[in-house]
Parts: structure tokens; sequence; C-alpha cells
């Protein structure tokens, strides 16, 4: 082996005047440059002696001059933290990137879209006039004309005639039972962006019969008697109305709307009866809230002929002013409606005047949204009662009433209603009346004398009066089981407090409804509905039979008779022969019962009218 001397190479003398860690250092540079220089000697010298292994390099001889020995000082130690350039290690700012639109030309052409095709059905047009008419057995005719006809775009013209009647039929009677209804309306309007307007003008007559005679009716008296006695009795009864009634509303005002009307009232008997009532409706903001003022005044005269029993004549009158300020508070699921009632009644006939004040709060909270509505609220009002009004519920009055107003003093009710599905809506309420000169039918006691009128045989009756309180529940329930299929059912409970009457006659404790209606296809349809009205009490004594047998008192608990609860079945069927055109079918009283609406009153049976509607313009 060969060796290499190093005082060949050239080798730098540290100056004396350096310190000797500088010359440490140098040192140990040239040292590790040496070593570094001899190793890629070496290197390259195997390298070659590889390529050549047939090569003889002979020998050398390399002289260490100085063996190297490295100190502490020579070495550096690495820290555990390492120095961090504050620089580099900034807090991050947040970037924010945004994209600006640059357009691309393109060549590319979209195809355009085609719409699917969707058969559209016909709009049904709405015809402005309709005309109905019907006829069944009982000799029955049910006809009706209603007429609409636009004079512009914002006046119209309207008119309605009707009329109902039947010719009689029930079995066991021995006066007539016919009845007439006819009626014509006339509306004239306008409706404008900020007024509208309509004034109505109507005439009605209406013929019915006191058909209901005791059924021991002239037990005592001779058969020849009792049938000339019945022979002489004429039933008729007519009534008359004549009205003309506007309303008039106004938008963005002050003076919202007022409704206007004028009644006459009269029958065969001499009576007659005005009413004439204005009621306007005003709305204003005052601190910030919408006060809804509703005012009233309410006239009506009128007057009979004679009492039931004597010549003497009956008149009354009553002028009430009413004045009913209300406003609306909203707060979370709360609305608050709250008002008051003030009432001025002037007894014109007997120089009386009254003041009454009633409560008018009305309160709804959502419990589970519309799914639930929580209500409550205490009402009062003064009602008027009229001759028209009581002959509309019962037509077979005595033409001898005592008419004077009713005193709701409140009207406390709470309840729930809502939606137990999409399609199924509920009512539930409770609600307790206390009523001063509540109105009640009852029958008219009676005598068997030839001089007393037609209605004083026992076959009319009388509106008396008494204060009474009545708890009463509601319920009801609606669904729309589908597009075809409807249905509903509601049922009212009362229970009955009297002060003066020994029953609240004609007043059942239950009623019960319920209807289903059906459209089989785009051309038959169809419905039923079922009634229920449960017992109800009335009086009547033969005042003869009272004297024979010696009773003194009418207070006596005589005379109180139990009308039965009855059912009532009715059923239509219709069938669309054209757009304009309709048959029908209806078919009441389907059990063929011949029950008592009121005491000696029985019904018509089973009825069946068949009739057709038309509809057209012009």
């Amino acid at each position: 082996m060969g060796s290499i001397n190093y005082n060949n190479y050239p080798v730098s003398v540290p100056s004396p005047l350096k310190g000797v860690g500088e010359r440490k250092k140098n040192q140990n540079m040239k040292i590790n440059l040496n070593i570094s220089i001899a190793s890629a000697f070496l290197f390259l010298f195997q390298f070659s002696f590889a390529q050549k292994k047939q090569e003889n390099m002979g020998t050398e001889e390399v002289n260490v001059v100085k063996e190297y020995k490295p100190t502490i000082s020579d070495a550096f130690k690495v820290k555990e933290i390492p120095v961090l350039n504050d620089a580099d290690n900034a807090k991050k700012e947040m970037i924010k990137y945004s994209i600006l639109p640059f357009p691309v030309a393109t060549t590319f052409s979209p195809a355009k879209g085609k719409a699917e095709t969707v058969e559209k059905e016909e709009k049904e047009h709405l015809f402005k006039n309709y005309a109905t008419f019907g006829g069944g057995n009982y000799g029955t005719l049910n006809t009706a004309l209603y007429l609409n006809h636009d004079l512009n775009k914002t006046d119209f013209l309207g008119a309605i005639l009707r009329h109902h009647s039947s010719q009689g039929g029930i079995k066991n009677l021995e006066l007539s039972d016919k009845f007439f209804d006819t009626g014509i309306d006339l509306k004239y309007g306008s409706n404008k962006k900020d007024l509208s307007w309509n004034i109505d003008l109507g005439y009605q007559n209406q013929i019915f019969n006191w058909y209901g005679l005791p059924d021991n009716f002239g037990i005592f008296l001779r058969p020849e008697y009792r049938a000339s006695l019945v022979n002489q009795i004429d039933s008729q009864q007519s009534y008359n109305t004549v009205y003309l009634g506007s309303k008039i509303a106004i938008n963005e005002s002050v003076f919202k709307e007022i409704s206007l009307k004028f009644t006459h009232f009269s029958d065969a008997y001499a009576s007659s009866e005005n009413r004439f009532y204005a009621k306007p409706s005003f709305e204003f903001d005052l601190i910030d809230k919408l006060i809804k003022t509703d005012v009233s005044f309410d006239y009506l005269g009128g007057s009979f002929q004679k009492e039931y029993f004597n010549t003497n004549s009956i008149s009354y009158g009553y002028a009430n002013l009413g004045l009913a300020p209300s406003f609306a508070l909203n707060k979370n699921d709360w609305t608050i409606q709250i008002g008051t009632g003030l009432f001025y009644s002037l007894d014109i006939e007997n120089k009386k005047n009254k003041f009454f004040i009633y409560p008018q709060i009305n309160a709804s909270y959502k419990v589970v949204g519309d799914l639930m509505l929580f209500y409550a609220g205490a009402n009062g009002n003064l009602e008027q009662n009229t001759y028209s009004d009581f002959v509309s519920e019962n037509p077979f009055l005595s033409p001898t009433l005592n008419i004077t107003p009713t005193d709701t003093r409140f009207d406390i009710f709470a309840g729930l209603k809502g939606k137990l599905t999409t399609n199924v809506n509920y009512t539930i309420r409770t609600s307790y009346l206390n009523e001063r000169n509540k109105a009640l039918f009852k029958s008219n006691d009676y005598s068997e004398n030839g001089t007393n009128e037609s209605y004083a045989f026992g076959n009319s009756m009388q509106v008396v009066y008494d204060n009474m309180k009545t708890l009463r529940f509601y319920g009801e329930l609606k669904a729309a089981i589908s597009e075809q299929l409807s249905l509903g059912v509601n049922g009212t409970f009362n229970s009955y407090n009297n002060s003066v009457q020994k029953e609240a006659w004609n007043l059942p404790a239950i009623k019960f409804n319920a209807s289903v209606d059906y459209t089989v296809s785009e051309k038959w349809y169809g419905g039923l509905n079922v009634f229920y009205v449960g017992q109800r009490k009335d009086q009547q004594m033969n005042n003869d039979l009272v004297y024979i047998m010696g009773i003194s008192s009418i207070d006596l608990p005589i005379g109180i008779v139990t009308l039965r609860s009855y059912f009532d079945l009715n059923a239509h069927v219709g069938y669309k022969y054209s757009n304009r055109i309709t048959a029908f079918l209806r078919a009441n009283n389907i059990t063929n019962n011949g029950y008592e609406k009121w005491l000696n009153f029985p019904v018509q049976r089973f009825q069946i009218v068949l009739g057709a509607n038309y509809k057209f313009d012009f």
C-alpha cells in the first residue's frame, strides 16, 4: 500500500496574534478540509483500482503529522425550544375570495325545452240568473226566481220572487191546514272603490191556519152543537210585510257603515206594527288603539185590536238607544276584544225608561296553533222583540200578544275550537245565560163559547215572559272526508231554571242535528239530514171544564202536557243534466212520523218534491 504525505500540501499557519479559540477553529477547519480531500482522493483511487483489477498499484507511505483530538469547546448544544421568528408566526389574516364575472365565448347552443302539455278543464260558466220549480204531495208547490243584471261596471239591479204553498191534507184534522208564502224583493246598488251602497224594497204575504184544535175539544157538547161550532171557525190568518232598507259603506273613513230599515207588519185582525232602526258604525285611532264604536237607534210601535178574552186593545212602543265602544289587544298568542254596551230604553206607552250596562268581552288564545284555540267571553244585550219576529218563528200565534224587550244581562261562555286533522274541525262551548223577560211560546187556554174569536178555541198560542237562567253545552264536528264526501254533526244540551213559569215552555233540553253530502259523479249528487228534538213541556186548560170542576186557581199544576221527542229524516238527490239544467228529488220526514212541533199542531208526514233548476243569462 502507498502512503500520502500531507507535507506536500500547503498548510497555512495561524498567526500568533489571534486568539487561541480562533486558532483552534482554523486548525479544525484545516483538518476537516484535509480529511475531505483525502476521502475524495481515496474514493477516486479505489474506483480506478476497481476498474483495473489487473494493474499493480504499488505501495506508498502515509505520515500523519498530528492526530486530531476534539475538545468540548468544539461541540455545540441544540436548544429544546427553538427560537421562532415572529415575523413568520404572525396571526393569519382572513382572506376573502370573490369571483369576477368574465364572459366566455362559446359556440354551445342548448336545445330549447318543451313544456309538457296539460289538458285544461273547461271553466264552469257562472250564470247570474236562476229559476227553480218543484211540486209534490200535499199539493206542495215550491218556486223561486233570482234575477241579477249589471247596469254598468259599478251599478247593479236584482230581484227575487218566491212562492211556497201547500193545500194541506194532514189526517184527522177538522180545520184547514193550508198555507201560502209569497214574496218579492228588489235591490238596487253600487260598488265603487271608496263607496258602496244599496237600497232594498220588499213585500211578503203569508197565509196560515189555526188548525190545532185540542183532542178533547167539545167532549161535553152534543154532537150536533159541536159540529156547528167547529164549522163556524174561520181558522185562516194572513200576514203582510212591507219593508224599505239601505246599507252604506265607506272605505278609509272614520265612518265605516250604516244600516237603515223600516218595516210595516200587519195581519187580518187589524194588528199593526212599525219598526225603524239605524245602526251606524265608526272606527278611529286613540292612543295607538283602534276604537270601534257601534251605535244603534231602534224604534218599535204597534197595536192589537183586542186582548185574548175581552175587547180591550193592546198598544206598545219602545225607543232604544245603544252605544257599544270596543278595542282589541294582541299580545303573544292572546287576542282580547274589550268593550261595553250602554243602552237607554224608553217605554213610550207606560212613560218609563231604563238604563242598561252590559259587558262585551271576547278573548282567544292559541293553545296549539290552529289545532286548538281557547276562547271565552262575557256578553250582554238588549234585544227588541217584535210581532214580526215571533210570527217568523211560530205562525200560530193569536193576535193578542204582549210585546216587551228581553234583557240578556250576561252570557258567559268558554270553549275550544280547532282541527283534529287538516279535514276535521271541532267546536266545544259551555255557556251560562241570565235573561230577564225571556220570551216563551205557550198554548192559549180556551172555552167552547160560540162568541169566541176563531183563534180562541185552543187552536192558537201566546207569548209569556220569565226570568230564566240557562246552562248550555254545545258541540260541533265537521269533516271533509274527501272531495266527494263531507259530513257534520252538532248537539245542544240545556238546563233551565225558571223564576215564574212552572216550566221552560216548548224549550227542549236536547237538540241534535247531523248531515251528510256526497258527490257520486260529475252528474250525480245527494245528501241526508237528520235532526232530533227532545221532549218539551206545554200547558193548556179548558176553562169551561175548570169551572165545572170548581177549580178556581189557575196556578194548580193541571193541563201540563209533555210533547214527545222526535226524529226527522230528510234526503235529497240531484242530477246535472247540463250546466244549465239540474233535476232534483227531495224527501222529507221519511220516517212518516206525524209528530207535534207545537201542542195540537201535527206536521205533514212523508213528503216528496220533484223539480228542476234552470240557470240563464240575459
